[in-house]
């Protein structure tokens, strides 16, 4: 047996919902079949966390920040910051970033906020072709505004945009007071409700506009329609923010090296500020075909190397924005399944071991978006006294004696605390 100690991290996205009519009042959690998950909960210590404050949006940077450990009220600057960093790219002082999703808006509503999970090559042929015809007319379509926009393709309809001053001392109008809004929050809806408001919008309005009106020209476009799938007609622009700075984890918590296996650039980027490595799985999605298998087989594989490995799981977080309750359950039973047992028989050749589950923030089916509220944790390990329950659930957490008011909190329970 090896005598160094190994903290595994499991974030099925978007994970806890609500009780559903069509499961017998159960919430998909409860409803799916997880073996691996009730043969362990007895002997787990569960409890509950708040992860989103109340002053920022629901959203899996701001939760994730808050799960690994950071007060996301001092830490967070924006979602597409953390992203930018996922591709190694560095901001200065004064660029903004953007994400900039590829979208289907159908008559003024957001009718797919993936545009029909475009793919990652046919989304990153779009984004070089906005970067060729809309970029150099940044100051035109923004009446007079200096500085360059460029637009970097990322995965599928999670793409990228910086703005960058072309000269020492200018800065662009965005501030506090400028806001946008994801588009996954808006499925369904109409978007004049969801347009950038504040300083810089007008700019941030035409810019979309001027997207909207290159897309309708372009032969990938066309050739999706042809293939019966939806077009990309516009893009979106939405959480922006400035260059973070996060105390590297290994300072912060004295725990290292660390690792992330995701196929989420807003992960990536989370990690690379962290100071951790990404592990790349092959076939690796972010949606309900991910590589569940290859998850866990690099995770147990990345135990011989780093002492804490993070797994992050988008699949739970899209069948919520769908408002799949099947899609829902089947990722839950594959993280279950294929996922978890890997993992824990890895884990059980080490002395001193742990595991936390944990969803970062509900993305409840019947609303097709993220919320704020307590999610349910639990944690395995070769020092943990369990508590007794049957199961692993948004049920048992509200009945467990652990809660931390402040998500950050468990972080610190997790690595060291007593949990007996």
């Amino acid at each position: 047996m090896d005598s160094v100690a190994k903290r595994v991290i499991v974030i099925p996205d978007g994970f806890a919902d609500d009780q559903l009519k069509e499961l017998g009042n159960r919430t998909p959690m409860q409803a799916a079949r997880t073996a691996t998950l009730d043969s362990w909960a007895p002997r787990a210590a569960q409890g509950r966390s708040f992860n989103v404050p109340e002053s920022l949006a629901p959203g899996s940077d701001v939760a994730t920040l808050s799960l690994l450990g950071y007060d996301p009220l001092l830490s967070y600057t924006g979602r597409a910051p953390l992203e930018v960093a996922a591709q190694g790219i560095e901001l200065d002082d004064e660029d903004w970033a953007f994400r900039c999703n590829l979208v289907t808006i159908v008559d003024g509503v957001m009718n797919d906020f993936t545009a029909g999970h475009v793919s990652t090559p046919e989304a990153t042929q779009i984004l070089r072709l906005i970067q060729e015809t809309v970029a150099p007319r940044w100051r035109e379509i923004s009446a007079g505004l200096t500085g360059t926009v460029e637009f970097l393709p990322s995965v599928s309809y999670r793409n990228l945009a910086i703005f960058r001053p072309s000269a020492s001392g200018e800065v662009f109008p965005f501030d506090q007071t400028t806001k946008s809004y994801p588009p996954h929050d808006y499925t369904d809806q109409e978007i004049a409700q969801a347009l950038p408001t504040g300083s810089g919008a007008d700019a941030l309005r035409a810019l979309m506009r001027a997207c909207r009106d290159a897309l309708q020209g372009f032969d990938v476009n066309r050739q999706r329609i042809a293939e019966g799938k939806k077009p990309v007609t516009d893009c979106w622009l939405w959480g922006q923010g400035k260059r973070p700075r996060l105390q590297r984890f290994a300072e912060k918590f004295h725990w290292g090296p660390g690792v992330m296996i995701t196929a989420v650039d807003l992960l990536r980027g989370i990690a690379r500020n962290l100071g951790w490595n990404v592990l790349n799985v092959p076939g690796a999605t972010g949606y309900v075909d991910t590589n569940f298998v290859g998850k866990g087989q690099a995770a147990a594989e990345a135990l011989d190397e780093y002492d804490i490995v993070v797994v992050h799981v988008e699949a739970p977080d899209e069948s919520g924005h769908e408002g799949s309750v099947e899609k829902k359950i089947a990722s839950l039973e594959n993280i279950d399944a294929l996922v978890l047992p890997p993992i824990l028989d890895k884990l059980q050749t080490f002395d001193n071991w742990r595991l936390l589950i944990s969803p970062d923030h509900p993305t409840p089916v019947a609303l097709k978006t993220h919320t704020r509220g307590f999610v349910p944790w639990a944690i395995i390990g070769s020092d943990v006294q369990g508590d007794g329950f049957d199961s692993y659930d948004e049920g048992v957490g509200a009945k467990a004696k652990r809660i931390c008011q402040h998500g950050y909190e468990l972080m610190t329970l997790f690595l060291n605390g007593a949990l007996q």
